[in-house]
C-alpha cells in the first residue's frame, strides 16, 4: 500500500489525511444532496471538490522547473561520516514554500535522508547537507533525489524525482601495524640488496635472462658480440635482478568463495598489509582476480572497496615474485612460489601440515584481526 501510495505521488498527487476527509466529506455531501435534490447541499460539495482540485494542481506546479545538482563525493574510510551535498535551485518567479528533498542513498549507507526546507526564494540556490555515517566498505551508486511537498494547502502530496547520480566510495578501514613479521620478514632481506646487485651488475656471464637491442646508456660491457655480429644490430643481455627484499605483492584470492565476514577480514587485512609494507618502503602492489596487479595508495584502495568474493578471475597471480597470500583455502598454500607468506582465514584454527609451506599465519574468526597479524609466522 505505501508503495502504491508513492508511485500515486510520484505520477500524480495522493491524498493527505486532511485532503482525504475533506474528499470524504464531499462526496458524502454530493450523495446527500442527490437524495434529497437541496441545492445548497450540491453548492458546498461543489466547493470542497473545487478546493481539493487547486490544492492538487498547486502542488505540482510548485515543483515544476526546480532544479538540483550533486557536488562530487569525495571518497571516505569506513566508520566515516560521507559528505553528500545537494544544490537545490528555484530559476522561476515565484517562490516555493514548504519542500522536503529525499536522497535515495541504498539501504547500506543508512537508506533515504530527507531534509525540510521552509521556503525557496524565486531565482535562488540553497544548499542541503546529509552526513550518514559509514558502517562497510564499498562503492555505492544511487540515481535519483525526490522533491516532495504538500503546499500551499496541505490537503495533496506530489513528489516529483529528479535524476542526479551519485557514486560514493568507501575505503576499507587500514588498521595502525605497530608490527607486522609477515612483512617484515620480507624486508629483512633489503640489507643484502646493494651487495647482490653490485655482483650482478657487473656479471657478464651466466645470468643472462635474455638478450635485447641495445639502448643509449646502456653498458658496453653487456653487448653480445657474437649475436650482434649475425644480426648485423647491438644486441644487450638483460640480466637476472634480484627482487626478494625489494618487492612486495599482496595478493588476495578474490577469485574463491569466502565467509562474507571472512572477506571482510581479509580486505582489511590487505589494506593494512598494503601500507605497512609502504611505510617499511618496498615496491609493494595489490592484486586481485579481477583486477591484476595495481600500485598506488588511491588506486588500491578503490580497488579493494570494489572487490568481491567469488568474483570473475580476469587474471592470474604472479608466479615470478614473492606473494603475501590472503586466502580461506588451505589448499592454494602449496603452490606458493619461494619467499612467499600467507594469510589463511578459516573459522576455526585448522590443523595444518606445516612441512614444506611458506611461513604464514593462521586468522582466526573469533579473535581481534590486528593482534592477529602483529603475531609471530607458524
Amino acid at each position: 500500500m505505501n508503495h502504491f501510495w508513492l508511485r500515486l505521488q510520484d505520477r500524480w498527487v495522493a491524498p493527505a489525511y486532511s485532503g482525504g476527509v475533506l474528499l470524504g466529506i464531499a462526496l458524502s455531501f454530493f450523495g446527500a444532496a442527490t437524495n434529497t435534490m437541496v441545492g445548497w447541499l450540491y453548492a458546498l460539495s461543489g466547493t470542497i471538490l473545487a478546493l481539493l482540485v487547486i490544492a492538487g494542481i498547486t502542488a505540482a506546479r510548485s515543483l515544476a522547473g526546480l532544479q538540483v545538482q550533486r557536488r562530487p563525493l569525495l571518497p571516505v574510510s569506513a566508520g566515516d561520516a560521507l559528505a553528500i551535498e545537494l544544490i537545490l535551485e528555484n530559476p522561476t518567479n515565484r517562490p516555493a514554500a514548504l519542500l522536503q528533498v529525499w536522497d535515495e542513498l541504498p539501504a547500506a549507507l543508512g537508506g533515504p535522508l530527507s531534509q525540510a526546507l521552509e521556503v525557496l526564494p524565486p531565482q535562488s540556490r540553497h544548499s542541503v547537507n546529509f552526513y550518514p555515517q559509514t558502517q562497510r566498505r564499498g562503492i555505492y551508486r544511487w540515481p535519483t533525489v525526490y522533491l516532495r511537498t504538500a503546499a500551499p494547502l496541505g490537503l495533496f502530496w506530489c513528489r516529483r524525482p529528479r535524476t542526479v547520480p551519485a557514486r560514493a566510495v568507501v575505503y576499507p578501514q587500514v588498521l595502525p601495524l605497530r608490527r607486522c613479521p609477515l612483512i617484515d620478514t620480507v624486508s629483512d632481506a633489503e640489507r643484502f640488496r646493494d651487495e647482490r646487485d653490485r655482483r650482478y651488475q657487473a656479471a657478464n656471464e651466466g645470468v643472462t635472462r635474455t638478450l635485447r637491442a641495445y639502448r643509449h646508456g646502456d653498458p658496453t660491457r653487456l653487448i653480445h658480440w657474437r649475436t650482434s655480429a649475425r644480426f648485423g644490430v647491438l644486441q644487450v643481455r638483460e640480466l637476472e635482478t634480484v627482487t626478494s627484499g625489494r618487492e612486495a605483492v599482496v595478493a588476495l584470492d578474490s577469485a574463491a568463495p569466502w565467509l562474507e565476514e571472512l572477506f571482510e577480514s581479509a580486505v582489511i587485512a590487505a589494506a593494512s598489509l598494503y601500507f605497512y609494507a609502504s611505510r617499511r618502503q618496498l615496491d609493494v602492489q595489490l592484486w586481485t582476480a579481477a583486477t591484476g596487479l595495481l600500485h598506488g595508495n588511491q588506486v588500491v584502495l578503490e580497488a579493494l572497496a570494489g572487490t568481491q568474493a567469488g568474483e570473475i578471475a580476469e587474471a592470474e597471480p604472479p608466479r615470478d615474485r614473492p606473494l603475501l597470500w590472503l586466502t580461506a583455502n588451505a589448499a592454494s598454500l602449496a603452490g606458493l612460489s619461494a619467499g612467499s607468506r600467507w594469510l589463511l582465514f578459516s573459522e576455526t584454527s585448522p590443523h595444518l601440515a606445516i612441512a614444506g609451506l611458506a611461513p604464514g599465519v593462521v586468522i582466526e574468526r573469533d579473535r581481534p584481526l590486528q593482534p592477529q597479524l602483529q603475531t609471530s609466522l607458524r
